[in-house]
């Protein structure tokens, strides 16, 4: 008996709504998520929560793809002098102090990126300066250096030597 009734206004709104989501969707080539989705319904005079669209695309398997944004970390287009490249990838060190190579790492946290810039003396693997801030910058290159100088007090010239660069020499 309830199999023969007429489908419900309720139902032929739903399915209206689940048609016109996963036209939005695909559109948006599978970005859109509820949010968006819910304010284009919205615009176009559907009154609609955006936990029902959630939960229509749950029900029908829509996840929207995430895009993450290109960002540059280096730039390697200016004018400044370019050390010639010594170690000329032999990473080998006879004494202490000789030779220090450098890296910035990121890590992520609740709060955003952190970003820690290191130093290494090649000849004992012993971190020997380290700097960590909210923004990758070049003083925090720097400060990192600094640190290193001032707590292994080199006495001749040290060779510092970065992944993302060529050499320099610090005397």
């Amino acid at each position: 008996m309830w199999r023969r009734r007429p489908e419900s206004e309720r139902s032929k709104r739903r399915n209206r709504i689940t048609k016109r989501i996963h036209q939005i969707f695909v559109k948006s080539c599978r970005l859109y998520g509820s949010p968006k989705i819910t304010q284009i319904l919205r615009q176009e005079g559907e009154r609609v929560a955006q936990k029902t669209v959630a939960k229509i695309m749950r029900e029908n398997g829509l996840r929207s793809r995430t895009v993450r944004k290109y960002k540059a970390t280096t730039y390697s287009n200016h004018n400044y002098p370019v050390q010639e490249n010594v170690l000329n990838q032999t990473f080998v060190a006879e004494r202490p102090n000789q030779v220090y190579m450098a890296d910035i790492t990121y890590i992520p946290t609740d709060e955003g990126w952190l970003y820690l810039a290191s130093l290494e003396d090649l000849y004992s693997r012993k971190i020997v300066g380290w700097c960590a801030d909210a923004r990758m910058t070049k003083e925090l290159c720097i400060r990192a250096l600094e640190q290193a100088y001032k707590r292994q007090r080199p006495t001749e010239p040290v060779l510092h030597h970065s992944d993302r660069g060529k050499p320099i020499c610090l005397s």
